[in-house]
């Protein structure tokens, strides 16, 4: 890979798969090995690996270089993303890969934890307002992760999680990003809707051998979804606070 590939922010799935190396390569092999498997939960994942419509971001270290070179990558997604016509196979997935170097985590929570500060490290470099229509407070049902102004769910997934599979993506940490308003559409509070998430979630038991998180609901019904972002590895109550804060809270 050239020097200039390498500074690449914003990279597609036809790039990565064809010309990744070192443990760009790796990452990429170990979300291949899930997204492969006719029994991985996410029908929508598994759809978008199978058109190669997935884009990447490769982040070396949790220093501001590092997160400075996502926050632009994710202002290119953001900025695709503005873009779509509302059919299946044009939603991109974002599949933000982290180093082993850039996280010092062994736990669920602790890689929680380091999920955390990311997000509010974007959210401090964030170029846009947040938008009118969202929430500023995680523990109102209204909030969802803004950048540039696009409200966005950011799943984490880690090594971790052994007991909530659909949750690890192999060895390396993974936010999977995604426009808020695509679950809206595609699995939203309509018939349609509620049957996909009813799939979802039922592949969800199968896959990982136990029911699916309590904490998972549907944006906007009375569901948090700061709790969706990082699942805990038990099917039980939780009364934790959430660690992001607004600019100026």
């Amino acid at each position: 890979m050239s020097e200039s590939e390498k500074n690449t922010k914003l990279i597609a799935h036809t790039h990565v798969s064809e010309r990744a190396t070192g443990w760009h390569r790796a990452a990429f092999e170990d979300i291949a090995d899930r997204l492969t498997d006719s029994g991985f939960p996410c029908v929508f994942s598994r759809n978008a690996f199978r058109k190669k419509l997935l884009r990447f971001i490769f982040v070396e270290n949790s220093e501001r270089s590092g997160l400075e070179h996502l926050a632009a990558g994710l202002k290119e997604y953001v900025e695709i993303s503005r873009e779509w016509d509302g059919q299946l196979d044009t939603a991109y997935p974002l599949a933000v890969a982290f180093s082993q170097d850039a996280v010092k985590a062994q736990t669920v929570e602790e890689y929680h934890a380091f999920g955390w500060k990311v997000l509010q490290e974007l959210h401090d470099l964030d170029p846009g307002p947040w938008p009118d229509e969202v929430g500023k407070d995680p523990d109102a049902d209204g909030w969802s992760m803004c950048f540039d102004s696009m409200p966005l769910f950011c799943n984490m997934s880690s090594p971790a999680h052994t007991a909530r599979r659909s949750r690890n993506l192999g060895e390396y940490f993974f936010l999977i990003v995604n426009p808020r308003e695509r679950f809206d559409v595609f699995a939203g509070e309509t018939p349609s809707g509620r049957k996909v998430r009813a799939n979802i979630r039922n592949r969800i038991a199968r896959y990982d051998s136990m029911p699916h998180a309590m904490q998972l609901g549907s944006y906007g019904a009375g569901a948090l979804e700061w709790y969706q972002y990082g699942l805990i590895e038990e099917n039980a109550p939780r009364s934790d606070e959430c660690p992001f804060k607004f600019r100026g809270a």
